[in-house]
């Protein structure tokens, strides 16, 4: 079912992946590349950033700088959500919304400031 809607040339896929597993596994962009090979309609979602192992990030696949990473024209997005313990302790969406943005602001300020491309990441703020 999945296949046949994808198939259709005026559909953007959209490959959410949890940024916490390897790509190369990746069950939405395998199915994505059965029917967009060139990527040009592929646009995959990463979440579970904070999540990553320690030492370890996506800046490089976000900014299309991972040569291993598929490539895909409209490129990837990375999110954090809110955690289950985030919604068992009633955290406000505003909270989680903070959270990210300092999460992403970190992940700006250790990157090269002169490749705005990080932008794709999600709030961007100058980094003081």
């Amino acid at each position: 079912m999945i296949l046949s809607y994808i198939a259709r040339d005026n559909v953007i896929v959209l490959a959410v992946n949890a940024a916490n597993t390897d790509l190369a596994n990746s069950d939405a962009l395998a199915l994505s590349r059965q029917i967009d090979p060139e990527g040009e309609r592929t646009l995959a979602v990463l979440t579970k950033l904070d999540l990553m192992d320690q030492g370890t990030h996506a800046r490089d696949i976000l900014t299309g700088h991972d040569e291993t990473a598929p490539k895909l024209k409209l490129g990837y997005l990375g999110v954090v959500n809110r955690s289950q313990k985030d919604i068992i302790d009633s955290k406000s969406m505003a909270e989680a919304r903070a959270k990210e943005a300092a999460f992403f602001q970190v992940l700006v300020c250790e990157s090269n400031r002169s490749d705005l491309s990080i932008r794709r990441c999600s709030t961007f703020r100058e980094c003081t």
